[in-house]
């Protein structure tokens, strides 16, 4: 069956290449990318694009009518690093939008809603090792507090009205294609880059700060899992922990010195130290592997070597 696709937030780090996956699968004409900015010339180029502003529910409310569009992927939001620099503009966004298409699709415009969260809605009363699905939510920041609240509203919506809305929580997302958005795992886009340009790299992050963390080809590919599957395989309905890795600076690092031996890190810990502290160690992700059948496909070293060898050919 044919469907129309709309991407918010489609010029993100993870909406970039959510856009490509999505028009290789359904075709360039099928999937339509939008955002508040216009994004690289290749996105801009691969297909229909639309200038919107995720908080402004009658333009969304027109792209969808005007588009015939079946599915949302709301992708759309200030991230944990930046959220807390503008905590209020933070919560406008990324609860303001996920208001917008959930009321869409309650109003039966829409037959089917992702929408991500994250491992930032756990806190430091979490269990960190195997975080498990249903657990101490407790977040301390901004972004973290907006995700939580987020999925509690999902699941109402289903429940209540029967929004077909599904949602994972990513961990920290490592992508050769785009830069990172200003979340507290960038760390671990930016030491590539740098061990590659200068050999050397200042941590923002402690050396044994362990994080949950997803190779970007395995976070696209859970996303795409999740929505192509049977409804009644989606038996959480508030958001799925996902996993793949975890690591921290110090092993990143030894797994890029295989690479390139003489690349330094030092560290350098800001205030980004403090959310990644409240933060996971390691996701218990069972739920994900048994209802939709959920399995990564990058480690930490097939990761590296991807990472380098494609941004090694783009410099």
């Amino acid at each position: 069956m044919q469907k129309n696709i709309l991407i918010i937030g489609a010029c993100g780090q993870i909406g970039t290449e959510l856009t490509y996956a999505l028009r290789e699968t359904y075709g360039s004409d099928r999937v339509i990318a939008s955002d508040i900015r216009e994004g690289n010339e290749a996105l801009m180029n691969s297909g229909p694009f639309e200038l919107l502003d995720a908080t402004d529910y009658d333009a969304m409310e027109e792209v969808i009518a005007y588009h015939e569009i079946d599915e949302v992927y709301l992708m759309a939001a200030m991230l944990s690093a930046t959220a807390e620099k503008f905590p209020m503009r933070a919560w406008n966004l990324n609860m303001n939008s996920l208001f917008n298409v959930l009321n869409l699709a309650r109003q039966k415009k829409l037959s089917k809603v992702f929408w991500p969260s994250s491992i930032a809605v756990f806190g430091s009363n979490t269990p960190s090792v195997n975080t498990p699905q249903h657990t101490i939510m407790e977040p301390s920041t901004v972004y973290g507090i907006s995700k939580q609240s987020g999925e509690r509203w999902c699941e109402y919506y289903y429940n209540k009205f029967g929004v077909d809305v599904r949602s994972i929580r990513y961990p920290g997302l490592i992508s050769w294609k785009t830069q990172p958005g200003g979340g507290t795992t960038d760390y671990a886009v930016e030491i590539y880059h740098k061990a590659l340009a200068d050999q050397k790299y200042t941590c923002f992050l402690k050396e044994k700060t362990k994080l949950p963390m997803m190779f970007m080809d395995d976070a696209i590919k859970a996303t795409l899992q999740i929505m192509n599957a049977p409804k009644e395989q989606i038996k959480i309905r508030s958001s799925y922990n996902l996993a793949a890795m975890s690591f921290n600076p110090r092993e990143l690092a030894s797994c890029i010195q295989k690479h390139i031996p003489n690349f330094e890190v030092n560290f350098q810990p800001d205030f980004r130290q403090a959310i990644a502290d409240t933060w996971p160690s390691s996701i218990d992700d069972l739920r994900a592997q048994e209802d939709w059948n959920w399995n990564a496909d990058f480690d930490l070293e097939k990761t590296t070597a991807e990472m380098l060898k494609q941004l090694n050919n783009k410099l």
